[in-house]
Formats: C-alpha cells, structure tokens, sequence
C-alpha cells in the first residue's frame, strides 16, 4: 500500500516537472529569440540556460540528479552518444562547448526545438534509403562545417530503452572516414530513470559517460565494432551500477 502510494505521488510530481520543462522550453525560447536570430552564440546561450533548468528543477522536484564523467572533448569532433531519453541529450549538450547535432528534418518544424537547433549549426537529415541518407548526411555536414564545433550523432538512428539492443548504423563511421575526425563514445544509463516514452521520472543518479577517443583513419568495419563494444559495454556498466539489469530484458 505505501510503495502504492510512494509510485503514485512521484508520478504527480514527474507530471509537475514535464509540464513546467515544456512551459520553460517555450518562455526562454520567446525571451531569447531576439539574441538567438542576431548570432548563434546567443542562440547556444538560451540552449545552455534551458539545460541547467532543467538539471535544476530535476534535482529538486522529482529527485533526479544528473552526473557527466570522463574527459569532455573540445574542438572539431565527432561524438557517437547512446541515446535513451530526452535527458541525455540535455547533459551532453550542457557539457559539451559547442555541440551541433545529427538530427531528422522534421524536427525543422517543432516550434522552439527547430529554430534553435538551426541556429547553433544542427544538421538536418531526410530519412530515406540508407545510402542516399548517408551521402545526403555527409554533404550537409560538409556544407555546415562554417560552425565549429562537436558533431553529436547517436549511432542506433533513436532513442532505444533501458537494456534493449538494437544494430549500430554506419553514419558514425562514414563521418569519422570522410571528415578525418575522432570519434568520442558516449554511454549512458540515463533510460533507467527517464524513459523514452511517458510521465514517471524514477529518482536517482543519471550519467553520460565521456570515452577514449577513436581516432580517425580506422578501417570502417573495425570502427563500428570498437564503437558498439564500448559503448554498449559501458552503458551495461553505468545500468548496473543504477541497480538495473540490462541482460534482464528481452
């Protein structure tokens, strides 16, 4: 009955704090709009402040801390990042200097989210077949590269829950090939807490972790292999370490 009622009164407070995330996103996005059409530094200013609110209002109102570990990488990169949750998008971003993203064209057309994502050098992709989509990436990259910065791209193409496996896509290493960057890994077991889809946030210690770089001219299948085992064995480690088995899942 108690751990009922616990469940119960977190979900009302997680229902709290995604209403007022997405009531923030929209007041800073208004309020910052003018700095943000004038430079693009204005315009990662407004993204950055967002991050910390949401860091903050995490911590206090559904107990949800957020932790960054390893060395956080500067300069022209690349940075191949398990995604399992709106939230890992947020610390890599707050702890990055200047992060552009990987991301699908539709997100062009969300209010708020689009326009800044434009503005701070985000690279739109049109899904499509797998190989068009991947010459289509490397051009556009090719074409944004005006923007210095670090190139964040989730390798599995999505937002894959807590313990799921899903194949590792090539873009990663085709980037890494045609601009002649390293690639920074980053694991996460930020899903345990914040899932993919709903309302509950689950108090407790979310982490991205920065790896050792991959360095740039590897043979594009040994690339992917030392990627995906990095990555994912990491990310094994850090939902462990939450008190989640991710060999548990189906």
């Amino acid at each position: 009955m108690l751990r009922t009622i616990a469940h119960a009164w977190q979900w009302l407070r997680s229902l709290v704090f995604v209403i007022q995330i997405y009531a923030m996103m929209g007041i800073i996005g208004i309020l910052f709009f003018p700095a943000a059409l004038l430079t693009h530094h204005g315009a990662r200013y407004a993204c950055k402040l967002y991050c910390r609110w949401v860091l903050w209002s995490a911590r206090w109102m559904v107990g949800l801390r957020g932790e960054v570990r390893g060395e956080v990488p500067s300069g022209d990169l690349i940075v191949a990042a398990k995604h399992q949750s709106f939230f890992d998008i947020l610390l890599i971003f707050n702890a990055l200097p200047a992060a552009k993203f990987i991301m699908k064209r539709e997100l062009l057309w969300t209010p708020v989210i689009g326009q800044y994502a434009y503005r701070i050098g985000c690279v739109p992709v049109d899904r499509g077949k797998r190989g068009m989509a991947i010459k289509k990436m490397v051009a556009d990259v090719a074409k944004g590269k005006k923007l210095p910065g670090q190139l964040v791209i989730y390798p599995q193409g999505t937002r894959v829950a807590a313990g799921v496996k899903k194949p590792y896509k090539v873009g990663a290493a085709v980037l890494a090939e045609e601009l002649g960057e390293d690639c920074v890994p980053v694991a996460t077991n930020v899903g345990v807490f914040w899932k993919r889809t709903g309302i509950y946030r689950k108090p407790g210690l979310a982490v991205v972790e920065f790896l050792p770089a991959i360095p740039a001219g590897l043979p594009r299948t040994e690339f992917m292999a030392r990627l995906e085992e990095e990555v994912e064995t990491a990310s094994d480690a850090l939902m462990r370490e939450a008190g989640f088995d991710p060999d548990a899942v189906d």
